[in-house]
């Protein structure tokens, strides 16, 4: 069971979400401060991703680079397939990239593609922190794409203020109170002080104001 903190700030926010009679679901998102910590030293930066047990609220989208066989037997486990005749085509047209990483949230592809990749589109994948996974062409990429569908990327790059998604508003309050646990637990393991390190978490809907919880 979540912390009783930690639910009524999210029923706190849910109430603020209603009187906005916003037309779109909107995203719950946690927000965290860290303290005491040098984030110009690379080794403090926080870069992790992180399954929530109770999901996203909606699907993560995923990217697959491949070929042959594990193309054919993905192609309708993953959002889009880049096979290797596009990657060049891609490189090419660097606007038309650009839209497919920030339509999507993970990227996977089979080892043997990875330094092509790298060469044509790191420049673009990496400051987003979308460098694909690398993954062996015989994988059964069912349940690493089901994983991901689930998943949720905590990056602090430089700065000591960073977020991210904890839910939907219309999940259930303990579901997304117990998806932010997960998140700070995570968190606190990566820190050089753990808990610390933290000082101070906020949770937060899309377009709503900021309830602290920590």
């Amino acid at each position: 069971m979540a912390e009783k903190k930690t639910i009524e700030a999210i029923q706190k926010v849910l109430e603020e979400t209603k009187k906005l009679e916003r037309k779109f679901k909107q995203t719950i998102d946690v927000v965290i401060n860290l303290k005491n910590i040098d984030l110009n030293d690379a080794k403090n930066r926080v870069d992790e991703e992180i399954v929530l047990p109770h999901g996203r609220g909606d699907e993560a989208k995923v990217v697959l680079f491949a070929s042959g066989e594990l193309a054919m037997k993905s192609k309708n486990s993953v959002d889009l397939l880049i096979k290797p005749e596009d990657i060049e085509e891609l490189s090419k047209d660097k606007k038309k990239f650009k839209k497919i990483v920030n339509a999507h949230d993970f990227f996977i592809a089979e080892a043997p593609l990875m330094p092509t990749i790298g060469k044509t589109l790191g420049a673009i994948l990496g400051p987003r922190g979308k460098m694909p996974k690398p993954v062996p062409p015989t994988i059964d990429i069912n349940p690493v794409v089901k994983n991901l569908r689930k998943t949720v990327k905590v990056r602090s790059k430089s700065s000591k203020t960073f977020h991210t998604i904890a839910g939907k508003e219309d999940m259930d309050v303990n579901h997304i109170a117990e998806n932010i646990e997960a998140i700070l637990k995570r968190l606190e393991t990566k820190l050089e002080r753990g808990k610390l390190n933290i000082g101070s978490v906020y949770v937060k809907t899309t377009m709503g104001p900021a309830e602290r919880i920590l």
